[in-house]
């Protein structure tokens, strides 16, 4: 295991940036997005709910020489991973969690799903996802709020409201989220990276 504070979402920020460094794309362009003030404010010039995304890629195109039919074909074509932690079963407090859908920490990676639509996974999305988790070996598991328990989001809605492509909100199981002293597995931050790593095109193992 390993505690501290933070982890949420440093570790996937981390298994993140260390995949894109390896990925080595053919025909496509790899993005890493982090924001700030997730916790406080994503409608903040530099949250999730603002356009610093949707304009860094619109750059991006122009730099390519593309129109914008051009670049909205691009996002057509694309996938987004949002990646942000997940409850796991609590081991004092299991009743807390959903009844069939219970994430345990070195498990695999969450997928995560919501009714009400506050994570980005759909049918399409959770199958691709699961299909780059089988290519690069490693485990997942599901993830859903109890419904008679409210619960939080991730960025995942609030960038596809303004950059719209398929996606998908995955994470790495802990406990105490956000609290001082937060635990995850070890063995899931190397399976992160790993499906991280072929998702942006390092050759899968």
């Amino acid at each position: 295991f390993a505690c501290a504070p933070r982890l949420d979402d440093l570790a996937c920020v981390y298994a993140s940036l260390k995949a894109m460094l390896h990925g080595m794309p053919e025909e496509y362009a790899n993005v890493t997005a982090v924001f700030d003030n997730e916790e406080v404010g994503s409608t903040t010039k530099q949250g999730a709910a603002s356009t610093f995304l949707q304009d860094i890629l619109v750059r991006i195109a122009e730099s390519l020489g593309m129109t914008g039919s051009g670049y909205r074909r691009l996002l057509a074509d694309s996938f987004m991973i949002s990646a942000d932690n997940a409850h796991a079963v609590h081991p004092n407090h299991p009743e807390k969690a959903d009844p069939t859908n219970r994430p345990y920490l070195n498990q695999g990676i969450v997928i995560k799903y919501h009714g009400g639509q506050k994570y980005t996974t759909d049918a399409v999305s959770a199958a691709y996802m699961k299909e780059i988790c089988r290519k690069a070996g490693v485990p997942w598991q599901a993830y859903a709020n109890r419904s008679d328990i409210a619960g939080g989001s991730t960025l995942g809605n609030l960038s596809a409201a303004l950059v719209p492509v398929d996606a998908a909100d995955i994470g790495l199981a802990q406990l105490a989220m956000h609290s001082a002293y937060e635990t995850i597995g070890t063995k899931d931050v190397d399976y992160m990276v790993r499906a991280m790593e072929c998702f942006f095109g390092t050759p899968c193992i």
